[in-house]
């Protein structure tokens, strides 16, 4: 099952290499986003519809996926529940990629998820704090991307 699964990210989200085209580059952006927020889903052991609705919502209007592939990405994301994993991938490719503001975003759209069933799990937190330091936002905007949410 774990190999399936790293088949997948070597699929999606391999580093781009000199012959991947800039299109190709954003899709695997795209796709360590959407699995951070997959992660983020089931940090507390228990995937509920508001969050993946509210995944689906952020997705469609930021990165215009295609259904298939958020598809694929959610139904393997469940399936590694059970399995230790790192969000190193993702936010190593991010680092390469996003600017700071585009950081923020992220870990504001991570917020808006775990709201999104009107609870925050202790672990979506420690969650978010880990991917916030990994793309070093500051713990500052952390903070203040935590309360924009929570105050909306």
């Amino acid at each position: 099952m774990l190999q399936s699964i790293n088949s997948f990210f070597d699929k999606h989200l391999s580093r781009t290499d000199e012959s991947a085209t800039s299109e190709e580059a954003v899709d695997k952006i795209h796709l360590a986003s959407a699995a951070l927020m997959i992660e983020l889903c089931k940090a507390d052991l228990s995937i509920d519809d508001s969050e993946t609705r509210k995944i689906s919502s952020i997705l469609q209007n930021k990165f215009n996926l295609p259904a298939d592939t958020l598809e694929e990405l959610f139904n393997l994301a469940q399936q590694e529940a059970d399995e230790a994993t790192s969000v190193y991938q993702f936010t190593s490719l991010i680092n390469e990629t996003y600017d700071q503001s585009e950081k923020i975003a992220l870990i504001q759209d991570m917020w808006e998820v775990a709201f999104a069933d009107g609870n925050l799990d202790r672990y979506e937190e420690h969650l978010i704090r880990k991917v916030a330091e990994l793309l070093y936002v500051s713990h500052s905007d952390f903070i203040k991307t935590k309360l924009a949410v929570k105050g909306a």
